[in-house]
């Protein structure tokens, strides 16, 4: 191994400590709780190397949201494809709430927080992409409607996670919702 590839190889070690780190403080304390200074003293580096890093916190947090949207993706993908093919929607709904459910902090970051992360066009990131694309897949073939199904299903988990999480509405009610909600998409008409 070179010395330049060395030195890559820490910096994407460092690059990664840095995300790491802000979500596990995200995690514990909440976002407000992630300052420079906080992870600069999580990760033993100066602050100069966070910005060497990233531009800002925003930068960071976005990180933390690709992050987490990519480890979404690849349990709904492992709930689809474990699943029978007539519950491969429930299979991803249900891998949706349940992430959001562990994640909360990485969810918001995901979903909630401001963001520079660019949806829905040329420059959205391949996590963003494949997350999408799983719940699409729930549903066939990548076409508008199934595109559209994805996009309103995806708009209803998302409100299902928030109030959850929230408390505005009842965890002991979240199956019988599942079940009309994959009843609702399942039938939706072509």
């Amino acid at each position: 191994m070179t010395a330049t590839e060395r030195r890559e190889r820490q910096r994407a070690e460092r690059h990664q400590l840095i995300i790491t780190a802000a979500r596990e403080l995200a995690e514990a304390e909440g976002w407000e709780a992630v300052t420079t200074r906080k992870l600069a003293d999580r990760v033993e580096y100066s602050q100069p190397v966070l910005y060497g890093h990233f531009a800002n916190m925003e930068a960071i947090r976005d990180a933390v949201a690709i992050e987490g949207i990519g480890e979404m993706a690849a349990r709904m993908r492992d709930a689809r494809l474990a699943a029978p093919e007539a519950e491969a929607i429930r299979s991803i709904c249900t891998s949706y709430l349940e992430f959001a459910a562990a994640h909360p902090a990485a969810y918001q970051a995901m979903f909630s927080l401001p963001t520079q992360v660019k949806w829905a066009s040329d420059e959205t990131p391949a996590p963003l992409r494949a997350a999408f694309n799983e719940i699409v897949s729930a549903f066939g073939p990548f076409n508008d409607r199934n595109a559209a199904l994805a996009e309103l299903i995806w708009g209803s988990l998302h409100g299902m996670a928030v109030l959850l999480r929230s408390g505005r509405i009842p965890q002991e009610a979240q199956g019988q919702r599942l079940d009309l909600l994959v009843a609702l998409f399942a039938n939706a008409p072509a």
